[in-house]
């Protein structure tokens, strides 16, 4: 059925208003970390994963990390191993991380590849591991307070910190025309496998790949005041004002650590948006308004 005038010229605005910003981007790298809801909904599979080849085929270089939190609890849960949090961290120890490993590595992973693949791109699923992409080092976790003689070092296992990132397979895929598709698993100098937050390994491979956006797909609408008011276009001083006063807390607090490092070190703009909206990349990507919180350095 053809389009009525007013929605032929609907469309023809969102095209247009979407040249500046593929012209801008072009030959640019932008790391999009996903995960939350958008990882779990049929419908919200598939926007992404349009989103990512529309990417590729105007001419960008989009690199996906990924999550997969829900998912290593289902299968815990399934084989009858509790899954246990300190500080808002999984407690990995090696039975866990095996699941982890098979989760994040291989099913989700591969879901992902598959699902951008199908939807016309040509997507590599890659652990931190292969190519030696992610060097890890194992992190603790220290807690201190007047009712503590000295500070407690608390072990959760295979968790890990980013060392260091080497970028040579991600340089080859992208010059090779592939999207990749990487999941937050490093290796230690003890050659021990480790989980690492999703988040953190997206804003370090956005900043030693020099990205021109770090994109961070969540359950929420992205930063907003004590009013609930969305907010956009921050700077790091602003954000560090919104950190001191409160409003910005709790499981916010270590998402934007993770951008302000990126802005910080040479990534041109992150960006917090909402995953559980359809198209919600390309929204943020190729329009002005956007739907999320941006930030720049």
């Amino acid at each position: 059925m053809a389009l009525d005038a007013q929605a032929a010229t609907q469309v023809a605005h969102v095209l247009t208003e979407s040249l500046p910003y593929i012209r801008r981007f072009s030959g640019k790298t932008i790391v999009v970390k996903y995960g939350g809801n958008a990882m779990e909904n049929e419908e919200l599979k598939n926007s992404f994963a349009r989103d990512i080849v529309l990417m590729k085929l105007v001419g960008f270089n989009p690199v996906v990390v990924h999550g997969g939190g829900p998912q290593i609890s289902s299968l815990l849960k399934r084989i009858g191993k509790e899954s246990r949090f300190v500080d808002g961290m999984r407690v990995t120890d090696s039975e866990t991380m095996d699941v982890v490993e098979m989760v994040l590595g291989g099913l989700v992973n591969k879901e992902i590849v598959n699902n951008i693949n199908r939807h016309g791109g040509c997507a590599v699923g890659l652990t931190g591991k292969d190519g030696d992409l992610i060097r890890a080092r194992k992190l603790t976790i220290t807690r201190q307070g007047p009712e503590l003689k000295a500070p407690e070092i608390i072990d959760i296992g295979h968790v890990g910190e980013v060392a260091s990132i080497n970028t040579s397979i991600i340089e080859t895929l992208i010059a090779g025309h592939f999207i990749p598709v990487i999941a937050p698993i490093g290796v230690g100098e003890d050659g021990q496998s480790y989980n690492i937050n999703a988040d953190l390994v997206a804003g370090k491979i956005a900043e030693v790949l020099g990205a021109e956006k770090l994109i961070l797909l969540t359950d929420t609408t992205g930063v907003k005041d004590k009013q609930g008011n969305l907010l956009t276009g921050l700077d790091a001083r602003r954000v560090q004002e919104l950190i001191d006063d409160g409003t910005i807390h709790g499981g916010m607090l270590p998402k934007i650590a993770c951008v302000l490092d990126a802005v910080r070190t040479g990534v041109k703009a992150a960006h917090i948006i909402d995953g559980r909206i359809e198209h919600a990349v390309l929204v943020e990507l190729f329009t002005d308004a956007g739907i999320g919180t941006l930030m720049r350095g």
